[in-house]
C-alpha cells in the first residue's frame, strides 16, 4: 500500500472502529494523527539519508505492539510462577518497508537511529552477538534476526519510521514492545507471519538476555505479544501456558492506572539481577533449579540451612515467591468469575476481594521481596513514598482501592486502582509530588503484537 493509499485508509470507518479498539474512541484522532505523520515521512525521500531510504517504499505495512501492566506475579515468571499481565493502549508502532538488502534502519522518535547490517563481508547473514552492541537496540535487532534464522527462517532488511508511547522508565516494557515489534516485523516480511504470541516473546526474551545482556522472564513479552489481560503459567518455559481473561477495571467503577515517581533505572541491573539468583539459591538448598520445582514446607523446613548458605534475604524472597505465585493465581480465578456473573452485589464482592490481593501483593513485595528501593540508595525511596501517599489517599476519602509497586521496583512505577469518581482528585494529589504527568489511566486493550490492515 502507498502512503497515499494508507493516509486515505485512515479516515475510513474501518480504521476508525480498529484504532477505537485500540486505544479507545476518545483517542482515535490523536492515534491517526501518529500514524498518518509517520507513514508521511516515510513516503518522502529527503526525510531520510539516501542509504536508508527503501526503493520499495510504495508499499509499505504497519505493525504496533504494546506495554504492558504487570497485574499479579510480582517477580515470578523467571523461577517458573504464574502470574497475571495485561496489554495495554501504550504502544510501539511502526510504519515499515522492506527492503532488498540486509541491513535494518529503525527510526523512532526521541532517540538515536538503530542501523544494523545482518549481512557479513561476503553478504551471508551475520548475526553473532557484538560485545560493542551490549545494551543497545541494535543488540536487540540482531538477537532477534538470530532467533529466526536458528529457527529456519528467512531474515532480511527493512526501513521503519516509529514512535512509542510507552514511555522508559515506566515500568509498562517499552523494551518489550520493541522486541516484540521488531519479532512480528521480521515474521510478517520474512517468514509467513503465524508465529503465536509466545514464540514472539520467546524471540524477544532471547535477544534481551542474550545480546542485550539483560536478565529478565518471559512475562513482558508475553503480555505484549498476546493482547488482553492474560494468566500465563510458567511451569514449562518451553511452553508456557497463556489463558486470556476478560478485565475491564472502569466498568466496576475503577480506574487503573500507574504512577511514575520518576526514579532512575540506571545502574540498577545487579538489583534486579539478585532476585533471581537468591531465589534459585534457595531452590538450590533444596536439591533443585528453581522454586516453582519445590513447595513452601519444604523452604520454611529447611530455613537454617538456608540462613548459613544463601542469607536471610533469599529466605524473605522465597517466602515472597510461593505467596505471590499462589496469589497470582487466585487473582486471575477471581476476574474469570467476574467477567461471569452478572449481579450487581457479586460482581462488588469479587472486585473487592480482588483488590485486596492487589494490597497483599504490595505488601508482599515490600515486605519479603525487598524491591521497593535500592539498597544503596536507602535516601531516595520514591515508590514507598508513593505507595504510602496512595494509601493516605484511600484513607482519607474512606474509599476502596489497592495499589503496589509495578514491574521491577527499585525505581519507577506503583500501580494503583482508583474510585472512578475521585480520579481526577488523586492525580492532583500525585502530581504535586511526582511532577506534571505522573499518573497515566490504563486501558486493557484487547490486541497484542499485530500487523494492522487499514482499507476503506
Amino acid at each position: 500500500m502507498t502512503g497515499k493509499d494508507l493516509l486515505h485508509c485512515l479516515n475510513s470507518s474501518q480504521s476508525v472502529d480498529l484504532l477505537a479498539s485500540l486505544y479507545g474512541a476518545e483517542n482515535v484522532d490523536e492515534a491517526r494523527g501518529r500514524y498518518a505523520a509517520l507513514t508521511a515521512a516515510l513516503s518522502r525521500a529527503e526525510e531520510f539519508p539516501p542509504a536508508e531510504f527503501p526503493e520499495n517504499a510504495g508499499d509499505l505495512r504497519v505493525f504496533t505492539a504494546p506495554g504492558r501492566t504487570e497485574l499479579g506475579g510480582n517477580h515470578t515468571d523467571h523461577n517458573r510462577g504464574r502470574v497475571l499481565a495485561a496489554s495495554i493502549q501504550l504502544d510501539a508502532v511502526a510504519v515499515v518497508a522492506r527492503r532488498s538488502d540486509k541491513r535494518v534502519f529503525f527510526r523512532s522518535a526521541g532517540f538515536p537511529d538503530v542501523d544494523v547490517n545482518l549481512a557479513g563481508p561476503d553478504g551471508a547473514l551475520d548475526c553473532a552477538p557484538r560485545p560493542e552492541e551490549r545494551d543497545t537496540t541494535e543488540a536487540l535487532v540482531r538477537g532477534i534476526a538470530a532467533e529466526f534464522a536458528a529457527r529456519g527462517i528467512n531474515v532480511g532488511g527493512f526501513t521503519a519510521n516509529a514512535a512509542s508511547t510507552v514511555f522508559r522508565g515506566s515500568g509498562l516494557s517499552s523494551s518489550a514492545a520493541v522486541e516484540v515489534l521488531f519479532a512480528k516485523i521480521f515474521d510478517c516480511l520474512y517468514g509467513d507471519g503465524t508465529l503465536d504470541a509466545v514464540e514472539l516473546a520467546q524471540i524477544g526474551q532471547k535477544a534481551e538476555n542474550v545480546f542485550f545482556g539483560k536478565p529478565s522472564g518471559l512475562m513482558d513479552q508475553a503480555a505484549s505479544a498476546s493482547g488482553g489481560a492474560v494468566a500465563i503459567d510458567f511451569a514449562d518455559p518451553a511452553v508456557p501456558l497463556v489463558k486470556r481473561i476478560h478485565f475491564d477495571p472502569l466498568s466496576l467503577g475503577y480506574v487503573l492506572c500507574v504512577v511514575n515517581t520518576r526514579g532512575s533505572h540506571a545502574d540498577l541491573t545487579p538489583d534486579y539481577a539478585a532476585i533471581p539468583q537468591e531465589m534459585n539459591a534457595v531452590a538450590r538448598c533444596l536439591g533443585k533449579s528453581f522454586l516453582r520445582e519445590t513447595d513452601l514446607e519444604s523452604v520454611l523446613s529447611h530455613a537454617a540451612e538456608i540462613r548459613s548458605a544463601a542469607g536471610d534475604r533469599a529466605l524473605l524472597r522465597a517466602i515472597h515467591f510461593f505467596h505471590e505465585d499462589h496469589r497470582a493465581a487466585v487473582m486471575a480465578k477471581r476476574l474469570e468469575y467476574l467477567s461471569e456473573v452478572r449481579g450487581a452485589e457479586e460482581k462488588y464482592e469479587l472486585m473487592t476481594g480482588y483488590l485486596n490481593l492487589v494490597n497483599d501483593s504490595g505488601d508482599s513485595s515490600w515486605e519479603l521481596l525487598q524491591n521497593i528501593y535500592a539498597p544503596k540508595d536507602p535516601l531516595t525511596q520514591g515508590i514507598a513514598a508513593a505507595l504510602a501517599l496512595t494509601r493516605e489517599f484511600f484513607w482519607t476519602h474512606n474509599s476502596g482501592g489497592a495499589c503496589r509497586v509495578h514491574g521491577g521496583g527499585f525505581a519507577g512505577t506503583i500501580q494503583s486502582y482508583i474510585r472512578a469518581r475521585l480520579f481526577d482528585r488523586y492525580r492532583e494529589q500525585m502530581e504535586a509530588v511526582f511532577g506534571g504527568g505522573a499518573v497515566t489511566a490504563l486501558r486493557i486493550r484487547p490486541i497484542g503484537a499485530a500487523e494492522l490492515v487499514f482499507k476503506n
